[in-house]
C-alpha cells in the first residue's frame, strides 16, 4: 500500500517496458501513481497514461530549467482535467546558474517569477503545489509565504534535508522522501527524517532519476519504492507497514484522491 507521488510515467525511457513497469510496481504494493508536470512537451503524454490508467494523476507545471516554456502552458485547459492533482513541479533551482554576478541575479528573478505565478494559479483553482528546491531554501521559502501558498499547501519534492524547510510543514506542505535516503551519503536527510511530522511525509521515487540502493545505475521505477518505506521505517523505528499507512493517508488527503 504505497503511493509514489513524483514520477516521470511521461519519460521515453519507461515505453519499452511500461506495461510490465507497472505491473512490477502493482505487485509490490504501489496503489496510485502521480506524473508532475515538469515540460509541456510530454503533457500529452502524461494525460494519455492517466486516461489508460485508473490509478494514475498529473499535475501542469513548469520545472525552473525550462521557464521559458512557461507562456506556451495553457494551465486553464490542463488543470480542469479530471485527472489533474497539482499544480508543478514549479521552484526554484540554484544549481547550474551561470554568467557574472548580474547575470546570475537575472535568472534568479526570472525563476522567481514563475514559480510565483504557478503559485498563483494553484491558489487560483485550490490545487497543491509540487514544489522543486535545489540551493534555493531561503528564497524558495520567503517566496511561499509571501504569496500565501499555504492556503494550497502542497510537497516538497525531493526534500532537500534543510532545516529551514521544517516549518512549512506548519503551513501545510508535505515532504517527499525518495531513494536518496538510503544513499551512504545522504547523512543529513537520514538525521533530520524523525523530525518531519508523521503526518507530512510522503514516498516518491523521482523516477526515472535517483534510484535508489541496491539498485544505483540503474533506471529507478514505482516498484523501487520498497526500499524507500523500509528505510524510512529503520530511521523512524516503526514498522514498513506503518510507514506506507501513514504515507498513503497522507498523500491521498494532499492529492485529494482515493
Amino acid at each position: 500500500m504505497i503511493i509514489d507521488t513524483h514520477v516521470h510515467l511521461d519519460d521515453e525511457r519507461y515505453r519499452e517496458d511500461f506495461d510490465a513497469m507497472m505491473e512490477r510496481a502493482s505487485d509490490i504494493g504501489v496503489e496510485a501513481f502521480v506524473i508532475p508536470g515538469a515540460h509541456p512537451a510530454t503533457l500529452e503524454r502524461a494525460i494519455e497514461i492517466c486516461e489508460a490508467y485508473d490509478n494514475v494523476y498529473f499535475a501542469v507545471g513548469v520545472h525552473p530549467y525550462d521557464m521559458e516554456t512557461m507562456e506556451t502552458v495553457d494551465f486553464d485547459h490542463y488543470v480542469l482535467h479530471p485527472k489533474c492533482v497539482a499544480i508543478g513541479e514549479c521552484g526554484l533551482d540554484y544549481f547550474r546558474l551561470e554568467g557574472s554576478d548580474e547575470e546570475k541575479h537575472q535568472e534568479k528573478m526570472r525563476q522567481a517569477e514563475v514559480f510565483r505565478r504557478q503559485i498563483r494559479i494553484a491558489k487560483h483553482y485550490h490545487k497543491p503545489l509540487i514544489v522543486h528546491i535545489r540551493d534555493a531554501s531561503h528564497d524558495s521559502k520567503m517566496i511561499l509565504l509571501e504569496e500565501g501558498a499555504g492556503e494550497v499547501g502542497g510537497v516538497l519534492h525531493c526534500y532537500n534535508a534543510d532545516d529551514e524547510l521544517l516549518s512549512l510543514a506548519n503551513e501545510g506542505f508535505y515532504f517527499g522522501i525518495g531513494g536518496v535516503v538510503t544513499f551512504q551519503n545522504a547523512k543529513k536527510l537520514v538525521n533530520i527524517l524523525p523530525k518531519i511530522p508523521l503526518d507530512k511525509l510522503v514516498i516518491e521515487t523521482d523516477g526515472p532519476y535517483l534510484t535508489p540502493h541496491p539498485h544505483r545505475g540503474s533506471r529507478n521505477e514505482s516498484a523501487y519504492t520498497r526500499y524507500v518505506a523500509d528505510k524510512m521505517a529503520e530511521l523512524l523505528h516503526i514498522n514498513a507497514q506503518e510507514v506506507e499507512e501513514i504515507t498513503t493517508h497522507n498523500a491521498k488527503k494532499l492529492f485529494a484522491f482515493g
